[in-house]
């Protein structure tokens, strides 16, 4: 318990920066969709770039943060050595990635169809780049525990990039109507969503300056055998990663190729998907927060005679608070949708299917560490292999046809068969007596709760439809603290509930 009490507490920290930082981060999705109207595409060329950035990011750096969580709790008497060989892995990769597509930019540019603006390629590149060196230092702060770095720092990022942007996106729009030579040197209204990229990579190569600490004071060493191990270890989780953040990024780096319709209107529909998504992403911040302290934790538990029983209470309380994300996000989606500008509302209805698959990736990531932890991790390959391939193919059949929604359903197909086939195969390898009929339970509370609400006719009013969709929060509410967090145990104020 005294373990669980500890990883809750570093999953506040690390939740409420990722929280706060996606809510920050939110504020530019209003900004974009109101400055950027879906008509232009302008929102769908930024949700594409940053698929593709994602995705790259990934393979730039092939599993190293897992790899290093495992081979530095091995070596605990010299954890720098592992910390500065995977440092230097990642770093000559990066550089060397960089320097290859500068030096074929514009051949880059053209097949990925922006052969007119080949300076966001390259501005990309230079950020994923930088951002995939960054993982290292970022996984170092998580070893040592020092979370209220971590946070700071994302948030810092995060402020400068909002800053920024309204900035360059209100600010200076309307000082330019009036005054245009006074800003003329340094903002030109034809740059347009290339200000977006190049905002990135200042405050990117910002925040490397404040690792400045993490990156001296320690003599630098490349072990070549040690390095091996880790990258055998690790190279299978590139696939896990690459399905990972396939099921977030390949419908939106596939569809302009596979869309039915002229490249502008593949922008506009890919902008409505893509400003919707960001409504769903509530889950991912949860998934997140919960990643970055459970990740160390669990490794850190590999002795540990009750280690089965901790990951199984693990697993049961990120579903229970998954759905209650899930329901809040539903219920209150009247109030929610007005992140977005209203031109994109059209596309509200791939929400909860998107955090369906954000929730089976949870599940997932949960499911994953009994490969990891046996150092079978030629089974997450697989796994990953099996749900890259449905959510490629998916998408490539489907999205022709049925547009952005294939893209939503390619997601929950391909997470349900990656946690299906880990669940199936971990019983067996490596058994935990996960709570199932409980999870059923509240799965089964959930759904049943969502579909009440969306008998509630949406001609009545706002309020009325809010009232109702509370009360049915309250009964899951009520039933988690009946079933699972009895209010007596609080700290400080359950002995008022006894």
């Amino acid at each position: 318990m005294a373990n669980l009490k500890s990883l809750a507490k570093e999953t506040a920290i690390y939740g409420m920066s990722s929280i706060i930082g996606r809510f920050l981060n939110y504020l530019l999705v209003p900004l974009y969709t109101n400055v950027l109207s879906a008509a232009s595409g302008g929102y769908g060329v930024i949700t594409n770039i940053y698929a593709i950035t994602a995705f790259l990011m990934v393979i730039l750096t092939y599993g190293m943060e897992t790899g290093f969580f495992r081979f530095i709790n091995k070596q605990e008497e010299n954890p720098t050595r592992v910390y500065s060989t995977i440092l230097i892995s990642i770093g000559a990769s990066s550089t060397l990635f960089l320097l290859l597509v500068l030096a074929c930019l514009n051949p880059i540019a053209t097949l990925l169809g922006y052969a007119n603006h080949p300076e966001y390629v390259g501005i990309m590149a230079a950020v994923v780049a930088l951002d995939a060196f960054q993982s290292i230092p970022f996984a170092w702060l998580r070893y040592q525990k020092r979370a209220m770095k971590f946070a700071t720092l994302k948030l810092l990022f995060i402020i400068m990039n909002i800053g920024l942007n309204l900035l360059y996106f209100v600010a200076l729009p309307a000082i330019y109507k009036s005054h245009p030579e006074w800003i003329s040197s340094f903002y030109q209204p034809d740059v347009g969503v290339g200000y977006a990229f190049g905002i990135n990579l200042v405050c990117t190569a910002s925040i490397t300056v404040f690792f400045w600490p993490e990156l001296t004071g320690f003599r630098y060493v490349f072990d070549r055998k040690l390095w091996r191990q880790i990258l055998s270890y690790s190279l299978p989780i590139l696939l896990l990663g690459l399905a990972g953040i396939l099921n977030q990024t390949a419908d939106k780096i596939i569809f302009p190729f596979v869309y039915k319709g002229s490249a502008t209107e593949a922008s506009t529909q890919l902008g409505i998907y893509g400003a919707c998504s960001k409504i769903a992403m509530i889950m991912a911040m949860l998934i997140q927060a919960f990643r970055y302290a459970y990740e160390p934790f669990v490794f850190s538990q590999t002795n540990d005679r009750d280690n089965k029983n901790t990951y199984a209470l693990g697993m049961k309380y990120f579903i229970i608070f998954a759905l209650m994300a899930f329901l809040a996000v539903m219920f209150y989606m009247d109030l929610l949708r007005y992140i977005i500008a209203p031109t994109y509302w059209e596309g509200l209805r791939v929400v909860p299917i998107v955090m369906t698959a954000e929730i089976f990736m949870g599940i997932y990531f949960n499911l994953s560490f009994w490969y990891k932890l046996t150092d079978q991790t030629h089974w997450g390959a697989w796994f990953s292999f099996a749900g890259c391939c449905i959510i490629v193919l998916l998408n490539i059949l489907l999205v022709p046809t049925y547009g952005y929604m294939a893209c939503a359903w390619a997601g929950v197909a391909g997470y349900g068969i990656c946690m299906a086939l880990s669940y199936a195969v971990g019983q067996r390898k490596y058994p935990i007596r996960y709570d199932l009929r409980s999870i059923a339970c509240y799965a089964t509370l959930a759904i049943v709760l969502y579909f009440s609400s969306t008998l509630v006719p949406q001609n009545w009013n706002i309020w009325s439809r809010l009232g109702i969709n509370t009360l049915l929060m309250a009964v899951f509410i009520s039933y988690t603290i009946k079933k699972d967090f009895p209010l007596k145990q609080l700290p400080v104020i359950g002995k008022y509930f006894r």
